[in-house]
Formats: structure tokens, C-alpha cells, sequence
């Protein structure tokens, strides 16, 4: 079966793993074909200044700063490769609180961030790091000759053969049994399920809201072992962690385990901007400036370490998908952000792509080996069929748990928007009278940690075949 992936990003390397552990194969003497395709470079070296900036970009490889990986998306890694997670893992640093507070530096919430994995004794906590750290953990794995560097113009859904990938250049066509889009909030793979409309019908949608952030050394500045920390004011928002663990602590790897904190401090300011700034003519000096004058007042000694020294070189937008009638189309199936890109508030961005990757992998592992043991000889159609029939299923399990994490994150968002000083203390008030019951305010959050998608999976076709 050919099978081409477009976006090398976190999403598109792991659905990669993900299909090369649990594809089973057509025939002891055939194997599947894969092809990994990427604008940018994939060169584990190559930094933010090796891309060019273009219309569409990846679902990030060197795109953005820190992130946080929840127990949900690590047990993913884990059921894949439990060496890839520790690589992850002793790339970042294993968080056991978030504490949430005021711009004075009070404290309104104290929640854990471990929770306990079915079939798992002991409890995860969540991982951060940078998002580059996660993605060259999962590059080094893959061969260098599964990506080829090509942009995408166009991929064309097939109902009854193969499906058809076009290329910008011009470059001869290529047919693909099966297409998944891993190509991130401007996908060009989305717009095969939708040939009758001459534009995107669900174009991305900017949520008012930008973010900028960076790394700094540890030894300027010290916080809390073990915390995640969020700084809500009426005026925007300040985040920052430990991006990694030191190197000489012997837990550096186990996401059980809170190690030593290392060299490196990741943070984060989230504000208000009615119009999406281009990233290209931005000037630098003056998001600096607004910085200090946003923070100014702020207590706490990262804010202000931070405001005084920043350098800003890149600005985030806030972009979500709204939700789309349908990921899958004979044979071409979105996975990440290119089916459901979640605000940075969810938390979840990186763990529901990983979950993503693994429904998906499952399903079509499971129909396949039915076309290959029943199937003699085997066809294109009939292949075609089980690829159908699993992105239907996976479209179906996903669909509505991503929307109910969209639905909470879009509410929390709000927190990070321009308010006025009346307004503000509500926020406080309300954050406050929440942090006085932490496991009525964590009982949501815990439940989509714990969410095991293996589980949903057997219980999906498990129930069929009691049909």
C-alpha cells in the first residue's frame, strides 16, 4: 500500500511510527511504501532561520516555543516506544503542580499535574519542554529517505482508486492508497474533502489573542521545583516553567519521577490584538516596549527579569479550526491541528494529536488484516474499502471528544483578554472560590488526562462485532 504523509511536524512523524509499529503487512513479501512530505527543511539541525516563510507552514517544527504534554499523550509514546518517551521526557521537565495567580503573586490554585493511566501503578506527571525537543525525538527515528522536501499545491480524493497528490513545482503527480494530512491549521490536504467548494469553507479563525514568548538561562532567575506556573491579570497573561531537568539527575527520564531542574526557564505573555499581526514587518522594539509596559506593575521576579531583558523575535497568533463536518474522504484522513487546531489554554494540542495518530493507526490495523486474510486476490478497491471503513471510525470516536476539550478551552481563554479592573476581580473572585474545592476544579482536567485511547478503540470494535 502506498501511503503518503503530508507535515513532518510532531503529527506527521508519529503517524508514521505509529503505522510502520501496527500495519500489518499485505503479504509476507510485500511491504508498505511511506513518504513523508515537507516544504521545510527536516534536517535535525536546521533552525527557525533555514525556513522560509511561505503561505502554509507544517504543524511546526521549529514553529513555536514550550509546550506541555499530558499523561494521556505520554502513555501514547509509551505504548509506542517507551525509549522514545524517555528521550522525550530527559528533553523536558516533569511538572507535579500548576499554580495559578494573581499579577501581585497571590496564589488562587494549586492543582497536581500527575494522574494515574489505566493499567498504570503509578501516576504520570505532565512532561514540558520545547516543542523542538519533542519533534527531533521523533526525527531521529524515522529514515532520511521518507521525506522528500516538496510543497503540496493540491490532493485530489478518489472514490473508487487511488487518490492523486499535486506538487507546487510542477513535478509529476503521485497516487496514494492512502493521504493523511498532518500539514497543521492551513491545510492543503482539507481541501480534498470539500472538491465542491472553490475556497476553504472552514478557513482557520484568528481568536483575537497573540502570544510571545522565549527561553532564558535558570541561573539568572529561580522558581519552584516541579511547578508550572500561569499569571492571570486584567491586562493579559504570564506563563513559565523549567523547559528542562538537570543533566546529572538520575529521574531526568521518568515522567513518575520530578527531577532537579536544569539550565533553562520557558515563558510565555498571551494578550489581546483585534488584528492578526504579520509576522514578517513586525516591529520588534515595539512589542518590547508594549511588553514593559503591560507587565510593568506585575510582581514576581521572572515577569520582571523578563519584561527587562526580552529580545522578541517571533510573535504566536492564536488560531483555532472551527469544527469541520468530517476528517476523512475515501482515503484522505486529517489527524492534529489540521483537523482541530485547540487554543493554547487546552493544554491538550500536542497530546490530542498524539492520540490521533494512535486511533487511527489502530483502526486501520484492524481492518486491514481482515482484507488481508480474507481477500484473495487482493485489489484496490477492496483495500480502499478498509481505509474507509477505519477513518469512519476514527473520525466518529474523535470527533466529539476533541470538541467537548475545544468547547472548555475556548471558555478559559477568555481569562486571557483585555478586562477591566472590575471585571479582573470576578476573574480572581471566581478562580479563588475554585482553588478552595482543587478536585472539583481538577475532576475535568484529570478526566481527559486520563483518557486512554486504546481503551476507547477495543470498546469501538468490540461493540461491532457484537453487531
Amino acid at each position: 500500500m502506498k501511503i503518503v504523509i503530508i507535515g513532518a511536524g510532531i503529527s506527521g512523524c508519529t503517524a508514521y511510527l505509529q503505522l510502520r509499529k501496527h500495519l500489518p503487512k499485505p503479504s509476507p513479501d510485500t511491504d508498505h511504501e511511506f513518504t513523508i512530505y515537507e516544504p521545510y527543511s527536516t534536517q535535525i539541525d536546521s533552525t527557525s532561520e533555514d525556513r522560509e516563510e511561505g503561505a502554509t507552514h507544517s504543524s511546526t517544527l521549529i514553529v513555536g516555543g514550550g509546550l506541555g504534554v499530558g499523561a494521556n499523550g505520554l502513555s501514547v509514546l509509551k505504548r509506542l516506544d517507551e525509549d522514545l518517551l524517555r528521550d522525550i521526557v530527559r528533553g523536558g521537565y516533569a511538572v507535579e503542580y500548576s499554580n495559578m495567580k494573581t499579577k501581585n503573586g497571590s496564589l488562587l490554585i494549586r492543582m497536581e499535574s500527575k494522574v494515574h493511566q489505566s493499567g498504570d501503578d503509578r501516576p504520570m506527571h505532565m512532561v514540558a519542554s520545547s516543542r523542538h525537543s519533542i519533534w527531533k525525538c521523533l526525527r531521529m527515528r524515522i529514515p532520511d529517505n521518507v521525506f522528500v522536501n516538496k510543497r503540496i499545491s493540491e490532493v485530489v480524493a478518489n472514490a473508487s482508486g487511488r487518490n492523486v497528490v499535486k506538487f507546487a513545482d510542477g513535478s509529476p503527480d503521485v497516487e496514494a492508497d492512502l493521504v493523511i494530512g498532518a500539514d497543521g491549521i492551513r491545510s492543503t490536504a482539507k481541501r480534498a474533502l470539500f472538491p465542491e467548494a472553490n475556497e476553504d469553507p472552514y478557513p482557520p479563525r484568528y481568536e483575537g489573542l497573540v502570544g510571545i514568548g522565549g527561553f532564558l538561562p535558570s541561573s539568572e532567575i529561580k522558581i519552584e521545583k516541579g511547578t508550572m506556573n500561569f499569571i492571570f491579570g486584567g491586562n493579559g497573561f504570564f506563563g513559565y516553567f523549567y523547559a528542562n531537568s538537570a543533566a546529572t539527575d538520575p529521574n531526568r527520564d521518568s515522567p513518575y519521577a520530578v527531577s532537579e531542574p536544569g539550565d533553562t526557564i520557558a515563558w510565555w505573555s498571551t494578550y489581546s490584538i483585534d488584528e492578526c499581526p504579520d509576522r514578517k514587518s513586525i516591529d520588534k522594539e515595539a512589542v518590547a516596549r508594549q511588553l514593559r509596559e503591560r507587565h510593568g506593575e506585575w510582581k514576581g521576579p521572572v515577569v520582571q527579569k523578563v519584561i527587562n531583558s526580552v529580545r522578541v523575535d517571533h510573535m504566536y497568533p492564536t488560531w483555532t479550526s472551527p469544527p469541520l463536518p468530517t476528517w476523512e474522504r475515501d482515503g484522505v484522513v486529517l489527524v492534529g491541528d489540521a483537523a482541530h487546531a485547540l487554543p493554547s489554554t487546552s493544554g491538550q494540542g500536542s497530546s490530542q494529536a498524539l492520540e490521533d495518530v494512535e486511533a487511527l493507526s489502530l483502526f486501520l490495523s484492524h481492518y486491514l488484516r481482515q482484507v488481508y486474510e480474507d481477500s484473495n486476490p487482493l485489489t484496490v478497491a477492496t483495500q480502499k474499502q478498509a481505509i474507509k471503513v477505519a477513518a469512519k471510525r476514527y473520525m466518529d470516536l474523535r470527533q466529539p471528544h476533541v470538541k467537548n476539550i475545544l468547547e472548555k478551552a475556548q471558555k478559559m481563554q477568555n481569562t486571557k483578554r483585555t478586562m477591566s479592573f472590575i471585571q479582573e476581580q470576578i476573574m480572581y473572585c471566581a478562580l479563588w472560590i475554585l482553588g478552595c474545592f482543587p478536585r472539583m476544579f481538577s475532576k475535568p482536567v484529570n478526566a481527559i488526562a486520563e483518557y486512554r485511547v486504546t481503551e476507547e478503540v477495543d470498546r469501538v470494535l468490540t461493540a461491532e462485532s457484537r453487531e
